[in-house]
């Protein structure tokens, strides 16, 4: 006896079904790498469609927004789809909508902070070089 014919049209989505929990649906997207991350950025400031969010285990729908802090940004991104695996970037990307606004330009003349923290000597010597505080040599 051969197994009946499914219909492809109303299995289920490649993208999973119905709701999701919060944390589940950060790390499916790559928002963190770990689901103990997501769990952790869920007790920080996070927010789904305006409401402050209480525990990791929140409900997930397409349609919702969340809006969370990421290595100091602000990231606003839509739920397109809940997911059902952690799969690839690309994978991942199909599941929301960025609608982080875009940061404005730095203005000019003001101080810009430049990742590499301490100067190595031969930095620390052409600054004061430039400055002309020539040290005792």
């Amino acid at each position: 006896m051969t197994p009946p014919e499914r219909d492809q049209t109303t299995g289920p989505s490649p993208h999973g079904g119905g709701p999701i929990r919060l944390d589940k649906w950060l790390w499916h997207a790559r928002f963190f790498k770990s689901r103990s991350l997501a769990a952790a950025a869920c007790a920080g400031p996070m927010r789904l469609n305006g409401q402050p969010v209480a525990k990791p285990s929140q409900p997930v729908r397409p349609g919702d927004v969340l809006t969370f802090v990421q290595a100091r940004d602000v990231r606003v991104v839509k739920v397109l789809a809940p997911g059902a695996r952690r799969g690839p970037a690309t994978e991942a990307q199909a599941l929301y909508e960025d609608l982080t606004p875009a940061r404005p330009a730095p203005e000019a003349g003001q101080p810009q902070r430049e990742a590499g923290g301490r100067p190595t000597g031969r930095d620390r010597r052409a600054y004061d070089a430039l400055r002309g505080e020539g040290g005792a040599q």
